[in-house]
């Protein structure tokens, strides 16, 4: 590749933060592809392992996880973050929100939500109903959950949209939302939280994931305008689906990229294979 057509693409500093609840299959290949594609040649790749789920994640699915990467070609030359070393970090971004009155704590149980609830937000899960939003609802001997108020988050920043790839400006549906939780009962901070911290800490200008993540982005660019943190822009790509157009996962026991190393498969194949799925929209594998 000549110097001039390295200096003509888009560079950013991008990452695949895998969760280590199980081994690598092929969705996680195509996301890492993505990324460290997207980043450009004279871009950054980053790897980020996020492991607050202390029930599901394992240090042994870490390194393997690792291994599979490396055993692909697929690595950083920056240090590697793990979630659970900065779980101080998060509470101090929750604690923030707390003292400016934009989180309040929910003692209500799953069947207490879906009791009450009746409305479904974008990304499938229910809306939680607001009851304890009035303190006199909450159970005082029951640990809370912290959830955003979105209505107040809301008035503060408005609706921020968000730049896709490929797409151009993207309206946002946060209040369809409602009050997600920032703050878990397990580990004290959630997914949305976390990821949203740690896209600004790292300097990710470029949010590389799954469709599955779409319309959470609403969410997060809520809670990046509140914290301060600058706008990334986010390339979603199509999800690597089984032959029943369901989403590979590892609960369902997708095929492990270190099961087909045991087969004797090039790493180069399944590199290949990968960009493929990536850009060529859902496929059925």
């Amino acid at each position: 590749m000549l110097q001039s057509d390295v200096a003509m693409k888009p560079s950013h500093r991008t990452r695949f933060a895998p969760s280590p609840t199980g081994f690598l299959h092929l969705g996680h290949v195509v996301s890492a592809c993505h990324a460290r594609d997207m980043a450009g040649p004279a871009g950054e790749f980053l790897i980020r392992i996020e492991d607050i789920d202390r029930t599901r994640c394992r240090p042994a699915f870490e390194q393997a996880t690792l291994e599979d990467l490396d055993w692909l070609g697929i690595r950083t030359g920056l240090p590697i973050r793990r979630q659970s070393d900065h779980l101080a970090d998060y509470r101090a971004t929750l604690d923030a929100l707390r003292a400016r009155g934009l989180v309040y704590p929910c003692t209500c149980t799953r069947t207490d939500v879906m009791r009450h609830g009746c409305e479904t937000a974008p990304d499938g899960s229910m809306v939680y109903p607001g009851i304890c939003r009035d303190p006199a609802h909450r159970v005082e001997d029951r640990p809370p959950v912290w959830r955003l108020d979105m209505g107040r988050a809301l008035d503060l920043v408005g609706e921020p949209g968000w730049l896709e790839e490929g797409s151009g400006r993207v309206a946002s549906r946060a209040a369809a939302f409602g009050d997600v939780v920032l703050g878990r009962r397990d580990s004290g901070v959630s997914y949305h939280l976390c990821v949203t911290h740690d896209d600004a800490q790292q300097g990710i200008d470029l949010v590389t994931r799954g469709m599955d993540l779409f319309a959470a982005t609403s969410v997060h660019r809520v809670l990046q305008r509140l914290c301060g943190w600058p706008e990334p822009a986010y390339a979603h790509h199509q999800l690597v689906c089984d032959a029943d157009g369901r989403k590979l996962s590892k609960r369902d026991g997708a095929a492990g990229i270190r099961t087909l190393r045991e087969t004797g498969v090039d790493p180069q194949t399944i590199l290949t294979d990968a960009r493929a799925l990536y850009s060529g929209g859902y496929v059925n594998g």
